[in-house]
């Protein structure tokens, strides 16, 4: 079995490490600064194998070069972008093999946030980076609605109960706004409720399921009914595709 334990860092991101029970060899994916994967791998006796990225932001990449340091390591990440210390460049097709975990990945490209934007996928896991969020999708830095709606289509394909780890903590607010464009929303009012308790307790929210965003995501349910209309009645006129849907509510949360 494959543990995967979130590593907070820098102000909201996690790193995930993945590591089978009894074994000490690991990879990180998203390492955005060094100092606590090695914190956490010096506490529990692990050996780094791999570094997993999914684009080239500074808080996903920021700990790759010290981790490196005395390591002989294999860093994948994406092909279509500039990360100086990727050895493996990967693309939409491609697979992930980690020997060490007797793990295989398979490379989904997922443009939106970033234009060369990849997540994993395997072993009932989605590494997502910043595309799919629990409760949300990130921002559009580099790419178009079109683009972003595409690559969620393709990730919310995936089996229900695959396990979503994304790049940050922003369950609760992506949550607290998705009410306003499905207001109506049983599912998504409970997830809230469920998500406060564990906030206020100090918990992680992460992993989610595909299957709970299916149900409580609005970037996932532009096609909604519910969802048009409470967003058709927030910017004032009509919405007449799931993509102007989709456009009209990444809008509104950019400007919540």
């Amino acid at each position: 079995m494959i543990n995967v334990l979130a590593i907070p860092a820098l102000s909201d991101n996690y790193i995930w490490l993945l590591h089978r029970e009894q074994q000490q060899d690991c990879v990180v994916v998203d390492p955005g600064e060094a100092d606590p994967v090695m914190q956490h791998l010096e506490q529990h006796s692990l050996t780094l194998r791999a570094i997993l990225l999914t684009h080239h932001h500074g808080d996903h990449i920021g700990g790759v070069e010290a981790l490196l340091a005395g390591r002989d390591l294999p860093v994948y990440g994406p092909a279509r972008e500039h990360i100086g210390a990727r050895t493996h460049p990967l693309d939409r097709g491609d697979q992930v093999e980690i020997p060490e975990l007797d793990l295989v990945l398979d490379v989904l490209h997922v443009p939106g946030h970033t234009a060369g934007h990849i997540a994993y996928a395997g072993g009932g896991m989605l590494f997502a980076g910043d595309t799919l969020f629990a409760g949300g999708c990130g921002r559009l830095f580099e790419g178009t609605p079109e683009q972003m709606l595409h690559s969620l289509d393709r990730l919310a394909c995936l089996p229900e109960d695959t396990a979503v780890y994304c790049g940050h903590e922003y369950t609760e607010a992506n949550l607290r706004f998705a009410k306003r464009v499905d207001p109506h929303n049983r599912a998504l009012a409970e997830r809230l409720r469920q998500v406060i308790q564990q906030r206020q307790n100090g918990h992680c929210t992460l992993p989610s399921r595909i299957g709970l965003e299916r149900q409580t995501n609005p970037f996932l349910r532009a096609d909604n009914p519910q969802v048009r209309q409470a967003t058709e009645a927030l910017v004032g006129h009509a919405l007449p595709t799931r993509l102007d849907v989709f456009t009209a509510v990444r809008a509104l949360k950019d400007a919540a």
